[in-house]
Formats: structure tokens, sequence, C-alpha cells
């Protein structure tokens, strides 16, 4: 079936569609409220497409689809799915970290506090998130020292003596007894209105107990009282009042500058700033419209275990904003609203995200790392700044136990999740250097696509390897650009020059070269020597077919080792349970061609 005639099958019904390039990788995720306009809408000639999304078009080689039954699903679905493919083509983040939460477990007998990084719909009360992370654990130490609460996970159906943390004052006992059960929910409530940001309705309610305690002459409970009065109102002086009437509020803030974006979030609940996460976005969104960058970012943000707040602030409208508000209200389990305010505090507020976000923007671009880079670029006459780059070496010896190795550096470090060993096929006749090259880049790189894939590929080796690796990109879609950097002088190899660039000044980017190709060397060393030591370890007796773990215990038992095996006669190998003539021969070959394998 050709692509138009498959066009023309496609459903009018909502969905999502997926765009192939021609080895199958996914490009692109989309959303639709009918896949067959929309898929049309992108092959028409007179489509007025963005320069992104028409270098998107030229590389589509096939697509697919996923008919829902309405728009709020098929928007599930494609977050779903870019999470999972990661598109070159889609708005991506990359810091995809499940930020921690304080949940109190409201729905057991005794609540507890705890730290988490996944909401679950159990009928807990969930606070956060806090970004950075700090700020959480201070306000749970502040709650453990000054609320009577239990920080402990046991269970409290058998009555069991109290522990170290009842001597500290910093747990009632319930475990014991020692509290009674209204007590202890009253300390709760307490929890809720300090984590909920109420502290100055909870002061007041302190207060007013405290009083009625001193008016009864219960002095020392009225003292307890007070000290604890004081060190709410430090702790209200000293966190950032926003303003009370605001209540639970995300505020979504971004800039752009030469293609690339940077987003800041200030997360706002109860009225109070408890944290601010910044992105970086370093594809080229130039020709994405405000409304679907915007869409496109919160929809990938919320799609992570985050508890949307009551409001969203943005600048712009997203695109399908009903939807994905909607969306939004059913993870929420409560109505979320998208605004876009023109005037006032929350307009204020946005402002102020926005120069964040424009500050983040400057400290990248003015970062050391950043330096170092185009510094990179203007000495090697690359065409673009390199902001990742993906080293490859090769480490054999005699051609034997022949490995493949890949690391990744980004933002002014090694980003190990990101790094590659394989073992080398040796397929064909003659397995040198150039060739193992030319394998491992074509195999990583393959299975490389998508935001992650490094700019800049860095070859430990000369210009033989550089041409072997060149071999290896030319069958890579949009590959990125190389290098080779060889020892003993270090000099970089480039398809600029034919003259290598000296790398002994000592600069910046001559260091940072090095230490990448640096470390690829041991990666590709410690893999290697991992390899040869199982090798070692292994036995020649497993490579005789029909010779299992039985039967070799059975041969080291009869001859004490493998040694005596090689040198046994035929005849008396046959004599051991299980192995007749024919299946001697063979050990004894098997045994005879290692010999000669290991005397090379």
């Amino acid at each position: 079936m050709s692509f138009e005639e498959k066009l023309s099958n496609v459903p009018r019904q909502s969905g999502v569609y997926i765009f192939k390039d021609e080895k199958e990788r996914v490009l692109y995720v989309g959303k639709a409220k009918n896949l067959r306009s929309r898929l049309r809408s992108y092959f028409q000639k007179s489509a007025a497409l963005d320069e992104r999304k028409r270098g998107m078009v030229r590389r589509v080689r096939d697509f697919s689809y996923i008919v829902t039954d309405s728009e709020l699903e098929a928007l599930a679905l494609e977050a779903n799915l870019i999470k999972q493919h990661r598109p070159n083509f889609n708005v991506i983040l990359r810091d995809d970290k499940n930020y921690p939460y304080i949940k109190l477990t409201v729905n057991e007998e005794w609540p507890r506090l705890e730290v988490v990084r996944r909401i679950v719909h159990d009928g807990s009360v969930y606070f956060g998130p806090f970004v950075p992370a700090g700020a959480m654990w201070e306000t749970l130490a502040f709650i453990r020292r000054h609320f009577g609460i239990r920080p402990c996970r046991y269970r409290l159906d058998k009555q069991t003596r109290p522990c170290i943390q009842y001597q500290m004052g910093r747990c009632p006992a319930p475990c014991d007894g020692r509290v009674t059960k209204e007590e202890y929910m009253k300390a709760v409530e307490e929890v809720k209105l300090f984590l909920k940001g109420r502290k100055s309705e909870l002061v007041e309610e302190l207060e007013r107990r405290m009083h009625q305690l001193s008016d009864v002459q219960m002095y020392e409970e009225a003292a307890k009282l007070r000290d604890k009065i004081e060190a709410l109102k430090r702790a209200l002086e000293q966190q950032k009042v926003i303003s009370p009437e605001l209540g639970d509020m995300d505020v979504v803030g971004y800039v752009k500058d030469d293609g690339n974006c940077a987003f800041q979030v200030f997360f706002i609940r109860g009225g109070l700033m408890i944290g601010a996460k910044g992105f970086y976005l370093k594809k080229n969104l130039a020709g994405m419209p405000p409304e679907e960058l915007t869409g496109s970012f919160i929809e990938m943000f919320y799609a992570r275990e985050i508890i949307p707040p009551d409001e969203i602030v943005a600048r712009t409208r997203p695109a399908d904003s009903a939807q994905l508000a909607q969306w939004l209200s059913g993870r929420k389990k409560k109505k979320v609203l998208i605004i876009t305010p023109r005037r006032g505090k929350k307009y204020e507020l946005l402002e102020m995200a926005e120069k964040n976000a424009a500050e983040l923007m400057h400290v990248r671009k003015a970062s050391p790392e950043r330096k170092t880079l185009e510094e990179i670029k203007g000495r090697l006459s690359l065409d673009r700044t390199p902001e990742s780059i993906g080293a490859f070496d090769i480490s054999t010896m005699q051609g034997a136990q022949s490995v493949g190795a890949f690391i990744y550096w980004a933002e002014g470090g090694f980003r190990k999740e990101f790094y590659r060993h394989l073992q080398i096929r040796e397929t064909r006749e003659k397995m040198d250097d150039y060739a193992m090259m030319e394998e491992s880049v074509g195999r990583v790189l393959s299975d490389f696509s998508g935001p992650d894939r490094p700019d800049l590929i860095l070859i430990d080796g000369g210009k033989g390897q550089l041409e072997a690796a060149r071999r290896a990109l030319g069958r890579v879609e949009d590959p990125p650009e190389i290098i080779a950097l060889a020892k003993d002088p270090d000099r970089v190899f480039t398809v600029h020059s034919d003259v290598p660039a000296g790398l002994e000044d000592g600069s910046p980017s001559s260091l940072l070269l090095k230490r990448i190709r640096d470390e690829v060397h041991r990666f590709a060393i410690a893999y290697h020597k991992k390899l040869r030591g199982k090798s070692m370890l292994s036995s020649p007796l497993e490579n005789v077919k029909g010779i299992g773990r039985q039967k070799r215990l059975e041969l080291l038992r009869r001859f004490g080792g493998l040694e005596a095996i090689r040198n046994a006669p035929v005849e008396e190998l046959a004599g051991v349970k299980g192995i007749d003539m024919k299946l001697a021969q063979e050990i004894k070959k098997v045994l005879a061609e290692d010999s000669e394998d290991g005397s090379h």
C-alpha cells in the first residue's frame, strides 16, 4: 500500500499518530480530533508548516495511529508515548525525576509522615512538590521537633515499649498508650494546617488553647504551647510568603533565544513559595508557536508523578487548553484551571518567573562549560557549538574478546545512564581496529535517536579510525559532527582539515577533550578486563557438545584436573560414567585445540 493510500484509509476519529523514519524510529507523537484531517495537513503541498515541522516531514517514511474514544484519552495516551519513545521532534524534559512529597497517612489509625516520590490515591494527604528537596527536610525536622506525631512505620495493633524517639521528645509513644487518640489526632490536624501554609490560623488556635490552659493554672502545658508558638512565628518569618489568598498554583514562565528555550516553574502552596525549578531545552524550537510550546511543556511536566495545583499560570493559553485542563483535573481528582492573567499579583509572579527563566538562559550561555564548548567549536571549525559529546574506544588483545565502549558528556559532567559497552560481533574475515570502530559507532548511534543524541562524536584514535567512524555515520540520519583524538602526541583530526590540531596548550578545550578521551579509554579497558576474567574462569570442557555440568564433575573427580584429563588415553576417558568412545575422542580434540590456542 502506498503512502497516499494509507493516508486515505485513516479514520476520521480522535486518536494519536506516530511518525517514523526509514529505520522505524519514532520521530514525533501527536494527537488529533480528526486523525485523517491532521495527518493530511502535514503532507499537502500548500501546508503552512514551520521550519521545524518541514524538517520532520522530510524524514517521515511511515506512520501509525491509535484510535481513542475521546480527545481526552488521546491526550493521556500521547503523554505516555512521548515519555516512552522520547521522540526528537517533541518537547522533552531532560530532568525526568519525580519530585519529593510529604505524605500524611490520614487513612491510618495513627497517622504518620513519610517522604515519597510516587503518588497513590489511597486516602493519604500529600504536600509538595518540594524542589529543591532541602526545604522539605527542614520542614520535616521542624514538625518532628515541635509536633507530637510518630516518625516510625511500625504497626501499632499490639502494645510495645517506646523507642528512643520517645526519650528524645520526638514521639508521644502511641505504641505504649502514652497519648490518647483525641490528643494525637489534634496534633495531626495541627500538622495539616502547618503543611497547608495556614500557619497564622494555626498560631491563633494555639494561642487560644494556651490562654485556656493558663486560666486553669496548667502553666507547664501552657509554657510548652508558648514555645511552639514562638517557633512557628520564627518559621513564618523565614518563609517567603507570596500572598495567602493565592492558594495553590504553579507559575510557568519561559524565554526563547536562538532556538533554545528556558522554562522556570514556581511552586506556590497555601500562598507560600515552597520551591522553584528551571528547565533548559536545547533543541531547535524557534518555529514552534507559543501556544504549542506552552501546551507541550505543561503536558510533559505533569505527565510525571506530580499532583497539579488548583491553578496553572502561563503567559499564553496552550493549544487544546480545554482538554489539557480536563486531563489535569482527572489527575488531581479536582478541577484545575489554566489561566493567563493580564494584571495583578498573578501577573507579577509570571513576570518574575520569566525573569528567572531569562537568568537561567544567561547563566547557561555564560557558564565556563559553555565558553569551553564555544572554544572547541572555533578551534575545530565545527558547524555548531556542541552541547553534548559522545566518545568511542576499542579494546582488544590480539583480536580476542574485542569490545567497544561509548561514554557521554553533557552539562558539565559525565552522564553514566547513557554509557554503552558492546562485544564486537567479529563477523568479518579480518576484524582490524577500523572495522571494529565502524561496527561500534554504527550499532550505538543507530539506537541513539532523539534529543539525547550527542552533538559531537569523539573517536579515540587517528585518521584511520575517523574515516571508519564516518562510514558508520553515513548510514545514520542527521549525523552528529565527528573528530578523532590521537595520543603521543595529543592531536585532533577533523573532517575539515588534513592537518591535525595540537592539544598541548593546556587550554580548557584541550583539557576537556583529553578528559573525555581518557574516560572512554578507562571504560573500554574495564569492560575488556571483565570479559577476559570471565574467559579465564571458564573451562574448555564447556565447549564440548554433550558434556554437561554432571559429566564435567565426574571427569574432574576421576582425573583430578584439566591437565590430567588432557593427557589421559581415550580409553580411560570412555571409562567414565556417561561418556562413550565418540564423546571421549571429542573431548581430546577440544582440549588439544585449546592447548594450541593457549600456546600462541
